[in-house]
């Protein structure tokens, strides 16, 4: 295994001259593509030791590139983490923090930077195809749409593909609705990809593009090539799991070979990841996701609902075929694209990813700000190895140390009283900190149900 110091030898010195620079880096600025699973989680793929997977395009890009195997959303929800890879900031400061459904007046804020915006305001192209959900008001003029975030071509869903991945129904492309799409989500996407990488992108400009799938989340649909891929499988909702994320592979694949097709592929910075942990329970119904023998699930703060794949290429300056135990939160994302590209992140605002290429180039990372997950009534909070994990009131709290306990089986909490007590206040801080800074929806929301109740906070944090 190699770890985050040996990793040095993967990146080009010339790499580092980029990454303090305050105004546009000279030309040739990379692309950029950022390529989004949906309920993916951290054992799905056969680069991350799933033996029965069919994932050949993934697994090919993984030899091709870098391997995080400490790599996270920022909550284990899709609508939070979908604004933390966008902004660099935790879903309390964005207002962000649940999932939005239809309708919500939750959505990204018109104050808030977007990844988008900043590379638009200094020369990209940029697109984004697949789900959306970083607002209730889809397609209203009433919330900020794809294009009020920085993106000059869109297609994009609310939500889920519906009725389901087979065929959907709910696509809207550059504000006007398309009618039923001609296949399923995943290849309809990745092909709208591909086809803005051809025919509509100004090629004169380096390109930011967003593929988000809906792959592998309810309601689940796979094409029949897929399933026939995994017919010893008996079990029809497990196959068509299995043959789901097949698919999401191959339309992966597809905008990988698009990249090829316009011969842009060696001068593209490309990051996969997943939105947060598999749904259901792994064993009934359509929730077969598998978290590689982690604790719980989606919208779980343990870490089978946030530890996710995460997957970088750059030809020429990453070693193919590494790995890195680095720690990583989808709120780096914004910070490290920015670098990339030669551009300051915003002064006006906390940002809490960081910057990863000096880290990529051997350096150390500081983080000012701590990584906290919270959702649901639960948070968690993790200084190095350590992990605090406990309810809103923090009357339990659990403590972990997962450099030798990455399933969570064993709470150190009795042993390290004096590590949960700093934790706990600096929790606390940190907290009161983030709630200052961000809009108070929250308070009014009610995870048990539709039902609101004004004043519902977290008495202990």
């Amino acid at each position: 295994m190699r770890t985050t110091a040996s990793i040095c030898v993967a990146i080009c010195v010339a790499m580092l001259a980029c990454v303090t620079a305050p105004v546009v880096a000279a030309e040739p600025r990379p692309n950029i593509v950022l390529f989004l699973a949906d309920d993916l989680g951290y054992g799905e793929l056969g680069c991350y030791g799933n033996e029965a997977a069919i994932t050949p395009n993934l697994d090919r890009f993984a030899r091709d590139g870098l391997r995080l195997i400490d790599c996270h959303s920022a909550c284990p929800v899709c609508s939070p983490s979908r604004a933390a890879i966008l902004t660099g900031r935790h879903p309390y400061r964005t207002g962000v923090f649940t999932w939005i459904p239809e309708g919500s007046p939750i959505h990204l804020r018109p104050s808030e930077i977007a990844i988008p915006t900043v590379l638009r305001d200094a020369g990209y192209d940029t697109c984004h195809v697949g789900k959306w959900h970083l607002n209730g008001r889809f397609n209203r003029p009433e919330q900020p749409q794809p294009n009020d975030h920085g993106y000059a071509w869109w297609l994009a869903t609310q939500n889920n593909a519906a009725p389901s991945h087979a065929f959907p129904e709910n696509f809207v492309r550059n504000g006007e609705s398309i009618g039923r799409a001609d296949d399923y989500s995943a290849l309809f996407v990745a092909r709208e990809a591909t086809t803005w990488l051809k025919t509509k992108r100004d090629p004169a400009k380096p390109f930011f593009l967003a593929v988000w799938t809906h792959e592998p989340h309810y309601p689940i649909a796979s094409a029949e090539r897929y399933e026939k891929l995994h017919s010893t499988i008996t079990d029809q909702e497990e196959r068509t799991y299995r043959a789901n994320v097949t698919q999401l592979d191959d339309a992966f694949g597809m905008v990988m070979q698009a990249l090829d097709d316009v011969g842009a592929a060696d001068d593209t910075l490309v990051f996969f990841t997943s939105d947060n942990g598999p749904e259901g329970d792994g064993v009934k119904g359509p929730g077969r996701g598998l978290t590689g023998g982690l604790r719980e699930r989606k919208r779980s703060v343990y870490e089978g609902g946030h530890r996710v794949p995460g997957l970088v290429r750059w030809p020429g300056r990453i070693q193919p075929g590494s790995e890195s135990d680095l720690t990583v939160i989808g709120s780096d994302v914004f910070p490290t694209v920015l670098a990339a590209a030669g551009l300051a992140p915003p002064a006006d605002r906390t940002l809490d990813g960081v910057n990863l290429l000096p880290a990529l180039g051997g350096s150390s990372i500081e983080r000012p700000e701590p990584l906290y997950w919270r959702w649901g009534g639960k948070v968690a909070y993790r200084e190095g190895d350590w992990k605090l994990v406990a309810d809103e009131p923090l009357a339990k709290p659990e403590l972990y140390n997962l450099a030798t306990d990455r399933a969570e089986a064993h709470d150190l909490a009795e042993r390290e009283p004096q590590r949960l007590a700093g934790m706990l206040e600096r929790l606390r801080a940190h907290t009161t900190e983030i709630e200052a800074e961000g809009p108070d929806w929250w308070r009014e929301h009610d995870w048990n149900g539709p039902k609101r109740r004004k004043g519902r906070g977290p008495s202990g944090l």
